[in-house]
């Protein structure tokens, strides 16, 4: 299988991991040889609830009973896609009270532009330098990493570039931008978290300037900082939310939240301003749904800053020179990529699954299943230990 692997299916990278998988459950991965892995991965946070969550497996089982792909996004009344967009609506901030679903983040990210651009009648963008939104043209132009697009260039015109947490930059944001799109924490960059009020300086300037404020929670929302969204940390409340990753626990989805008002600017003038086949599959939504309860309904978000507290009381070692991040959204520092290199795909043949980070070649990714227990992350800590004393 991994010959066929690597002949028929395209690849990302010239060596990626290619373990050969035969289930997951809970916080484990296991290969054809049964060999299981300890995943501190969960599918790049999008495995919120582990891998083959019975609630997960019941809602997707019980809809595909009853019916799957229907109709093109928007038109027929699903029950699933209707839930999911009201329990948001009930657990979100006033103006964040209808939601678009589409297919995953970079899709989001593209409706979202799309909508402040319409919104506002201006089409200048402002993102942050080593921000990631996504793949997709439109989110790829955001990207502050020059490396990454300059081979895809033309890129969608008009975007600039400030530095998080640089409180000077924000003097950038004029009244001719139309939307600042941020995470509210950077990931590729290193986890790296808004520095105290940033983000309310940041919300306080787009208002004066009348600029849409875009947060990205892609990997950081549906509960893995400890809150449902990052942003509720922050005090900073923005005029579009965009999701996805984690919110149907490793099935594929995205979304963005904004006003009714805002939202009514997709309708007309064009209509189907913003279209989509699959968002809102009802197989998906279920899952979402789902997914949302447990998070709502347990206290699996409370308990992600305690293992937070335990990940950062474990992992003491001369090589490590810090932890960033915040709840179950984890990166390990090293000195050096030698040791990053070493240390994940050692671990790996360990059985403890870690991953790179984007743009922090010394980043190690710790982001587990919000499920994960308390043996387990002292399991993957003494191995991650036991790792570095060799390396």
């Amino acid at each position: 299988m991994k010959e066929d692997f690597l002949t028929y299916q395209t690849q990302t990278s010239p060596h990626p991991l290619a373990i050969e998988i035969s289930r997951a459950l809970g916080s484990y991965i296991y290969d054809t040889s049964n060999k299981s892995y300890l995943d501190f991965i969960a599918g790049v946070s999008a495995c919120t609830l582990g891998h083959c969550h019975p609630k997960i497996i019941n809602a997707v089982q019980k809809q595909t009973k009853q019916y799957m792909h229907v109709m093109v996004y928007g038109e027929f009344v699903l029950e699933p896609a209707v839930l999911l967009c009201k329990l948001l609506a009930e657990v979100l901030p006033s103006n964040l009270n209808t939601t678009y679903l589409v297919n995953s983040g970079t899709e989001a990210i593209e409706g979202a532009i799309k909508l402040a651009r319409r919104f506002t009648g201006k089409s200048e963008l402002i993102s942050a330098k080593n921000g990631y939104h996504g793949n997709t043209m439109g989110s790829l132009s955001l990207l502050g990493y020059e490396e990454r697009k300059s081979p895809f260039r033309p890129l969608i015109p008009n975007v600039k570039f400030i530095e998080f947490n640089n409180e000077a930059d924000l003097l950038k944001i004029t009244n001719k931008t139309a939307a600042v799109v941020l995470e509210t924490i950077q990931g590729g960059a290193g986890f790296i978290l808004p520095s105290k009020d940033y983000l309310t300086k940041v919300r306080a300037r787009c208002n004066e300037t009348g600029s849409i404020l875009i947060l990205d929670e892609i990997q950081p929302g549906f509960g893995r900082t400890g809150k449902l969204f990052a942003f509720e940390h922050y005090n900073c409340i923005p005029d579009i939310l965009v999701m996805g990753k984690g919110m149907a626990s490793g099935l594929p989805v995205g979304a963005f939240t904004a006003s009714q008002e805002m939202m009514a600017t997709l309708q007309e003038k064009p209509k189907l301003g913003h279209i989509t086949t699959f968002g809102g599959n009802p197989v998906i939504a279920a899952a979402s749904v789902a997914t949302l309860r447990e998070l709502l309904q347990s206290k699996l978000m409370q308990e992600t800053l305690l293992k937070e507290a335990l990940f950062r009381k474990l992992l003491q070692h001369q090589k490590i020179k810090e932890i960033r991040g915040k709840g179950l959204m984890l990166a390990i520092i090293l000195e050096n990529v030698e040791i990053t290199n070493k240390l994940i795909l050692k671990c790996k043949e360990e059985g403890l699954l870690l991953f790179w980070l984007l743009f922090e070649p010394c980043a190690v990714r710790i982001t587990p299943p919000l499920t994960i227990n308390i043996k387990e992350i002292e399991q993957g800590c003494n191995i991650i230990l036991s790792m570095l004393d060799k390396i």
